[in-house]
């Protein structure tokens, strides 16, 4: 057999066996014994004028009434030889001694005194008999509502039980209670392994260490150590949780089950418990093994916070019995429960405590290396061009998580294909943070002459107090092309900082307050569009005040309280809020006094950059330098980021130490 009738061989669809074509079968043969082992099927029906010949011809030899409703005729056997009645006789559902014509009379009592008279007129002898009969369609059609309403009910039980899912389920109603985890081991090996996990280099160590403490158990056992019982993964969403319990999947060598907090939830009563049950007694059999829960907030939020569910939770009964799974009587087998939410403040502190989950892995969102090493990743698959600069995107993506850096990728490489590029060039990956943060273009929003005006002058604003400012963040480029919500945008490049002094909170204030301060200088009347510059320097204002403690008047205090149980409460007198209030005014009013001083004493200059933005609709860095000269401050120099191709080129360094 050539390798293209295989290939076509093994491309046909392979023959499944289902319980259903039983059904369809007997069905289908109760059908044929009814249609072909009735004699029906050889009666012709006719008219009165037809029958009242027949009997006064003396043919008939029985009339039988079915139901007080049809006669059956059934012929002597002289009759049947006459050549009116062969037509009749010689057809193939025709048997002997059955009716060879039907009549429906209408009413059975006119229809017997017709007899009566004909028979009477004519001296005939004709046996006339009534009988009751139902044939298995009609009692089929009879029970017909049962059977579907039977047949539903059997569809909702199946689907409900999971139809099959469920570890030893088998699709039935009483695999309910049954874990719905997916299990990995050496069968169904995952492919994911901490090498296709970037960055998190200090959750990586924290994991690896769980994965070696299952390999070598001895290595710490031997010393008195015990294993840890659970590890949390906790992070804001997007950083790699997932993927790095996946890598963790792909690196041990042990049994390890995956599910998440909701496939605890059912709607039956104690469903959640069972299951948990389940998943332990399953990753027990299986000792040492790993439980990976994602999203457990689904089942693991604080007990008690809402009185209105009354005592009975189902939810509250899952995480009772999961905490004692975890640390109650009879639980010294080697499983180890790996969790991740993005929502630890709301979990439990019972589950929260050592011997539980004994440590809380912080996935924090990615610096300027990691988020290099994510690009490096994410651009494998990618046809990229010469000019493209890993170092330059890792910058211009400050808050970033792994899954922006994904999806910026993505977006870049479709922007190229919409502009019919062969390639993934450098501008592809700008347009693509643009489309991400600032929204689509909106190339068809109708704006005057006079509110573009209005708007370039704003981000000149902008643009002219943070080149002024010393703690103010450089910018990279300023555009007055509407996209999303805004009419304009600013963007920056700002400085990763651990922590930030007073000085640079303000000056960040001064520079947000600029493009307000520019309306006012240049047309003495403020305009809306600075609705999102308030809010910020609103928030930041009152953070630096209440959070921080970076207000000399209201004093080293802060009203912040990181357990979340002042919603509800003021922590501070109605005195301390008027001074609040007071303070955070009077901080805003003065950044935007020093952005308007600002602005006067380099008014030229912000014409000159606005005309210039009327002009292109998109400036950079380049040209603020060539307008304002280089920042009057003492910068450290800039990095110069390598292209692919440089680095493609670069020659090998022999790092052999000399003899």
């Amino acid at each position: 057999m050539s390798d293209s009738n295989k290939e076509n061989k093994s491309n046909l669809p392979k023959f499944k066996f289902s319980s259903y074509w039983i059904y369809g079968a007997i069905f289908i043969v109760i059908i044929a014994v009814q249609f072909f082992s009735s004699g029906d099927l050889a009666s012709k029906s006719i008219s009165k004028n037809k029958f009242e010949e027949i009997l006064r011809d003396n043919d008939i030899k029985e009339i039988v009434v079915i139901n007080k409703d049809v006669a059956q005729l059934f012929l002597t056997a002289e009759a049947l030889k006459k050549t009116k009645h062969a037509k009749q006789t010689s057809t193939t559902f025709y048997r002997p001694g059955s009716p060879v014509y039907e009549y429906n009379f209408g009413d059975l009592r006119t229809f017997e005194e017709n007899i009566a008279t004909i028979k009477k007129e004519n001296n005939l002898i004709v046996d006339v008999d009534n009988k009751e009969s139902t044939s298995i369609f009609d009692a089929i059609l009879g029970f017909l509502p049962f059977i579907i309403l039977i047949a539903v009910w059997l569809f909702f039980m199946r689907r409900m039980s999971g139809a099959g899912g469920g570890a030893g389920g088998g699709g039935q109603i009483f695999s309910i209670g049954k874990s719905k985890a997916k299990l990995f081991d050496k069968d169904t090996k995952v492919k994911t392994t901490f090498e296709n996990v970037a960055g998190l280099e200090g959750a990586k160590e924290e994991v690896q260490e769980i994965v070696d403490f299952l390999k070598n158990p001895d290595k710490y056992t031997s010393l008195g150590g015990k294993i840890p019982k659970g590890a949390l993964l906790v992070g804001p969403p997007g950083t790699g949780k997932t993927l790095l319990a996946k890598a963790v999947a792909g690196e041990a060598d042990v049994p390890f089950f995956s599910l998440s907090g909701s496939d605890f939830v059912e709607m039956f009563v104690g469903v959640g418990a069972s299951r948990v049950r389940d998943l332990f007694k399953q990753a027990a059999q299986k000792s040492p093994s790993i439980i990976f829960i994602d999203e457990i907030d689904a089942i693991g939020r604080a007990r008690g916070k809402n009185n209105m569910t009354g005592g009975n939770d189902e939810r509250e009964n899952t995480l009772n019995q999961l905490l004692t799974e975890m640390d109650g009587f009879g639980t010294d087998v080697n499983v180890i429960v790996l969790a991740a939410t993005n929502r630890a403040d709301v979990l439990d502190s019972a589950l929260m405590r050592a011997g539980r989950f004994d440590r809380q892995i912080y996935v924090d969102l990615p610096n300027i290396n990691e988020r290099k090493e994510i690009f490096e990743v994410h651009i494998k698959p990618l046809k990229l061009a010469d000019d493209v600069k890993i170092g330059f995107l890792a910058q211009q993506t400050p808050g970033f998580s792994g899954a922006d850096i994904a999806n910026m990728c993505n977006e870049a490489a479709l922007i190229a294909a919409r502009t019919g590029k062969k390639a993934i060039h450098h501008q592809d990956f700008l347009d693509a943070v643009d489309r991400i943060v600032g929204g689509l273009e909106k190339k068809n929003k109708v704006i005057t002459p006079k509110e573009k005006k209005v708007i370039a002058f704003h981000e000149a604003g902008h643009a002219t107090v943070s080149w002024m400012l010393e703690h103010a963040a450089p910018l990279v480029k300023v555009t007055i092309v509407p996209r999303g919500q805004s009419l304009g945008a600013a963007w920056y490049l700002p400085a990763e900082r651990m922590i930030v002094q007073t000085e640079q909170m303000l000056d960040e204030m001064c520079a947000t307050m600029g493009g307000r301060a520019a309306e006012k200088v240049m047309f003495n009347k403020i305009s809306t569009g600075a609705l999102s510059d308030l809010e910020k320097v609103t928030k930041q204002a009152r953070a630096m005040i209440t959070v921080y403690g970076l207000n000399e008047e209201v004093g080293n205090i802060t009203y912040y309280d990181s357990s979340g149980n002042d919603a509800f409460v003021k922590p501070y007198s109605e005195e301390t809020g008027r001074k609040i209030d007071k303070e955070i005014s009077k901080m805003i009013e003065t950044q935007y006094q020093r952005a308007i001083d600002l602005l006067e004493n380099n008014k030229e200059k912000l014409t000159l950059l606005a005309d210039l933005l009327l002009e292109k609709e998109v400036i950079f860095k380049d040209d603020l330098q060539e307008i304002f000269g280089k920042r009057p401050f003492g910068e450290a120099e800039e990095v110069e980021h390598e292209t692919i191709k440089e680095v493609l080129e670069k020659p090998a360094v022999d790092n052999t130490p000399e003899a």
